[in-house]
């Protein structure tokens, strides 16, 4: 860690460390097992896409708290100093079990298993929480704009909306795992090596004395991968007023990659954009559209036939504007070797280390997963276990897939997911079972609590 640099140790909420400290002074300090899962689907949702799993490794392996860190801990008149002193020597120990990233999972699935002294387990819930939600509902909803798009490319402009520099390059991130073609994001292009894109503003147009004139200024300075942006003053008067100089480009051996149009009533414009272009022999220039676009728009335009060969999405994708989070939750299911649950109405949870198995037609096509308990075999031979060891003794058992394996595999695995789970509205629910010795350690453990604790 570089000096000075702070951690992420303090990441997390003020009951973590109360109740460590509790754990602490009370000696119960044993092995735990939490899992991470989502209770349930948004509006719309058939499926989920796993973000932001690399980021919890990561923050698990370097999890250390520093001196300054206790001094502030110190100053808020809670803690024992011997506990403080604890925290100093505290490293994550644990095992972790995990579905890949860009995996495709379900409601109550578990994603993450995290194994280790249950102090070191509880503090990492906050973050854990924290990133899971957040990169798997944006990597969810990136994945629904690229379905909708039908195979043409997408591009994320979300940057300047987005809930804070770190949120816009993780969706950046995520994004193209997910299938976008690139990002405007220059910072999200550096860190993780995306593809960027870029045109011009309504405002580089405007500074300009005529609209031609700033139309030829940005060919002349990027003649082989210019974009002409349209809508500034008159969409189609701003395609004509494009049309010479793109034939001029073109004489030149500098074609024009596209016109976008970023406002207005974008079926019709495209398609009268089109027909400008076509008549002018410019076939070959595309119609690319941006301006509040999200998976329900852009479905709604290519069904309609607009003819628009590229897209860049922005704030309603960038901040998943209909469903901007999930009932994402860290839940106790193991404690000195006992399996344990809570009864809470409306949140039951489910007992024990366990297991997600995927079941596949002939074709490799998803039928069925089985949530069953870490040390069942599948309920038959075929069931492929999706949660894999990848951290022993708070050492990553591997090195993280590159971006590019991580997006290659996720569009094999979602090509394989039914299209009607895919669907932008009201998908089919995927059949998630549970194993019978999952619904049997239930049962048992329920029962048993029902008589130690209520009586019953």
């Amino acid at each position: 860690m570089a000096p000075n640099k702070p951690s992420l140790a303090l990441f997390t909420d003020l009951y973590e460390l109360t109740m460590a400290q509790a754990y602490w002074q009370s000696g119960e300090t044993a092995q735990a097992t939490f899992s991470l899962y989502i209770r349930s689907y948004p509006p719309d949702r058939g499926y989920f896409v796993l973000g932001g799993i690399q980021d919890a490794l990561d923050y698990l392996k370097d999890l250390r708290f520093s001196e300054e860190e206790t001094r502030y801990l110190r100053s808020l008149d809670l803690f024992d100093p011997g506990f403080l002193e604890f925290l100093l020597g505290l490293r994550f120990t644990g095992t972790v079990r995990a579905m890949d990233e860009g995996a495709i999972f379900f409601a109550n699935e578990p994603v993450i298993e995290v194994t280790a002294p249950i102090i070191e387990a509880q503090i990492a819930e906050t973050y854990l929480l924290n990133q899971v939600n957040l990169q798997s509902v944006l990597a969810t909803k990136a994945a629904r704009v690229v379905h909708a798009a039908r195979g043409r490319p997408v591009v994320d402009f979300a940057a300047r909306r987005a809930h804070g520099a770190d949120t816009a390059n993780k969706f950046a991130r995520v994004s193209y795992m997910a299938g976008f073609t690139g990002t405007s994001n220059v910072l999200a292009g550096k860190l993780y090596e995306i593809p960027v894109f870029g045109t011009m503003a309504h405002s580089f147009v405007e500074a300009f004395p005529r609209e031609e004139q700033a139309l030829r200024a940005y060919a002349e300075s990027f003649p082989d991968s210019s974009t002409f942006l349209v809508d500034t003053y008159d969409t189609l008067k701003g395609v004509r007023k494009a049309v010479p100089l793109a034939v001029e480009m073109r004489r030149r051996g500098h074609p024009l990659r596209a016109v976008r149009i970023d406002s207005g009533d974008l079926l019709d414009l495209s398609t009268r954009a089109r027909a400008i272009l076509n008549d002018a022999g410019l076939q070959d220039v595309e119609v690319f559209a941006s301006g509040g676009l999200d998976e329900f728009a852009v479905g709604e335009l290519l069904r309609a036939g607009a003819p628009i060969s590229g897209f860049g999405v922005g704030t309603k994708v960038g901040v998943s504007a209909d469903a901007p989070w999930t009932d994402c939750v860290y839940k106790l299911v193991e404690y000195r070797g006992l399996p344990t649950l809570k009864l809470s109405t409306g949140k039951r949870s489910l007992p024990g280390p366990k297991q997600v198995f995927r079941y596949r037609d002939q074709s490799g096509d998803y039928l069925r997963d089985v949530i069953g308990l870490a040390i069942e075999p599948p309920p038959d031979r075929d069931g492929e276990p999706l949660l894999k060891d990848v951290m022993r003794g708070g050492r990553l058992t591997n090195q993280h897939p590159p971006l590019e394996e991580l997006r290659e595999r996720f569009a094999r695995d979602f090509a394989h997911l039914p299209e009607t789970h895919k669907a932008l509205r009201s998908p089919a629910t995927y059949d998630v079972r549970y194993s019978q010795g999952l619904t049997d350690l239930q049962a048992t453990a329920e029962a048993e609590i029902r008589e130690r604790e209520l009586g019953q």
